[in-house]
């Protein structure tokens, strides 16, 4: 069996992997790239994929890097099935849309600017008709049920207890007459996470491709999330200001429903202090999550028997409209605003930024992963200042960053699951991870499992086999001329967030000195510019 890592390869984003063995070619997941203009750059570069010669895809869940290149997939030819489970078929229903109606948005808005410049059009990633065209070739599956989508090759999806029907996935085929079981994990989720029933235990595998966002972090716990939240949401109330949270639409939105409930019940959320859900992809999602109730953990089900829904709140308001949404920002006093999307690079969320993230009493709330080059990773790294909409906004309100919220199982959750493995050894495949994680968590899985390690770059091939080491076909730099330039990007903009905060202090020297460190600045700029043009 051959694989090829699409995405997700030394990046969070861009879930991908193409499987190929006699005869049959598929994909498990089909995610966009998400992040800098240089790693979203890879979502154009579709013919990598070969879309019209997979024979099926397996979705792991609904989130948009694991799903959002769907629709491209079926614009470039794709005509097969597409596993996954009925939550997230459900789910992915709305979310294709949404996610077209941003492409073809982005577009329009590119075009703009092109049209003065006299500069070719651009088209859409993908459009509404594209994502339309996709919702019908979804095929939904159970947990837990072997199937065949192709002959010699079976599949099973298992819980991965990250959002509403997410799955790992067992494949497993005859490789000259040796049983070889591939997992891929999917985005793994939390114990005792709010909502959804704990992850499955993997039995045993051959090849372990497991996600690492969090390899090198443990996250606070549960009471801690929530004192954390309450801390925000009284420092703005106690000013008269907004909490603004920057959250993804599918299940995050509805963790901070379900923990403002909580914070309701203990008397910590002010009853005059409106909570609004301030995104319409989130307010039908958290429908599909109501429609789904047998997915639920026990605690949830328990409420919703007494008669309390966790999903619902007294001063809970949706706010589906454009109007709607402007109006927040025009009334005065303390509220709770939720808004996507959750790395604040696009959606209403930045209207929302940009009315309040100079205000010293109010606060920003992340409580998710902030990709390398998303203006949410900007404010965590200490930004003073951000643009939003080609306006310098100051960053005056106080940022809090609570990773407890995070669907994505930490260091030492990890890790209890690959204790849960039944049958050892197996050769793990980190993805789905930043650089750094990925090297911590690796080092860790080593000492304690003495598991075989490979961690793939961008583009790789890797054969798999049994028995045999894992290398790759050829070096991933020889096989593809495109270079991956995420970590280059990222150390330059933290680079430039230095040089902004040193230039300030250049300011207060005399002008004869001020003046020769702008010449010599100058000219390195302009070799800088030299170098890149050479690109």
């Amino acid at each position: 069996m051959k694989i090829t890592f699409m995405g997700a390869a030394r990046a969070v984003t861009g879930s991908c992997y193409i499987l190929e063995r006699e005869g049959v070619r598929f994909a498990v997941d089909c995610g966009l790239h998400q992040g800098n203009k240089e790693i979203e750059a890879r979502n154009r570069n579709l013919e990598d994929y070969d879309f019209e010669n997979l024979d099926f895809i397996l979705v792991t869940h609904a989130h948009i890097d694991h799903s959002g290149l769907l629709p491209a997939a079926v614009s470039h030819g794709y005509k097969g099935p597409i596993y996954m489970t009925e939550p997230t078929s459900d789910l992915l229903d709305i979310m294709l849309l949404d996610s077209a109606h941003i492409q073809e948005m982005e577009a329009e808005w590119a075009n703009r600017k092109r049209n003065r410049k006299g500069m070719e059009q651009v088209s859409p990633l993908y459009t509404t008709a594209d994502a339309e065209a996709t919702t019908p070739l979804f095929k939904p599956v159970k947990y837990g049920t072997a199937f065949e989508p192709a002959d010699g090759v079976t599949v099973t999806f298992k819980n991965a207890g990250h959002i509403l029907g997410s799955a790992f996935i067992e494949v497993e085929y005859l490789d000259e007459g040796k049983h070889t079981k591939l997992v891929f994990s999917g985005d793994l989720g939390r114990p005792e996470q709010l909502i959804v029933q704990d992850p499955s235990l993997l039995d045993c595998a051959d090849y372990l491709f497991l996600e690492s966002t969090y390899g090198n972090r443990v996250h606070k716990d549960a009471q801690n999330t929530l004192n954390e939240l309450a801390e925000a949401i009284q420092y703005s109330y106690s000013k008269g200001e907004k909490v603004v949270i920057p959250a993804f639409a599918v299940e995050r939105s509805q963790q901070l429903i379900y923990s403002l409930f909580l914070l309701h019940k203990e008397g910590k959320l002010p009853e005059d202090m409106p909570v609004y859900l301030d995104s319409p992809l989130a307010i039908r999602a958290t429908e599909v999550f109501r429609n789904h109730p047998e997915f639920f953990d026990e605690q949830t089900m328990g409420y919703i028997e007494n008669g309390e829904n966790p999903l619902d709140l007294p001063n809970l308001r949706l706010t589906l409209s454009t109007d709607e949404s402007i109006a927040i920002n025009n009334t005065p006093g303390p509220a709770v605003v939720i808004s996507a999307s959750g790395m604040a690079n696009a959606g209403r969320i930045k209207h929302h930024l940009r009315h309040n993230l100079w205000r010293p009493g109010a606060s920003v709330v992340f409580v998710g992963y902030q990709g390398v080059g998303t203006m949410g990773r900007r404010i965590v790294n200490g930004a003073d200042k951000v643009r939003i909409f080609n306006e310098e906004v100051a960053v005056n309100a106080k940022v809090f960053t609570i990773n407890g919220f995070s669907g994505h199982a930490g260091q030492d959750e990890l890790l209890d699951w690959l204790e849960g493995i039944r049958d050892k050894p197996v050769k793990v495949i980190l993805v789905h991870g930043e650089e750094k994680a990925q090297d911590a968590f690796a080092e860790v899985i080593r000492e304690r499992f003495g598991f075989d390690i490979h961690i793939p770059e961008y583009m790789e091939e890797l054969i798999l086999e049994p028995g045999r080491e894992m290398t790759p076909v050829v070096d991933a730099a020889v096989a593809r001329p495109r270079v991956d330039w995420e970590f280059l990007v990222a150390d330059s903009e933290k680079l430039f967030e230095e040089f902004r905060k040193r230039l300030d202090d250049v300011k207060e020297r005399p002008w004869p000195e001020q003046t020769d460190v702008r010449d010599r600045l100058m000219e390195v700029n302009r070799a800088m510019v030299e170098l890149i043009s050479e690109m």
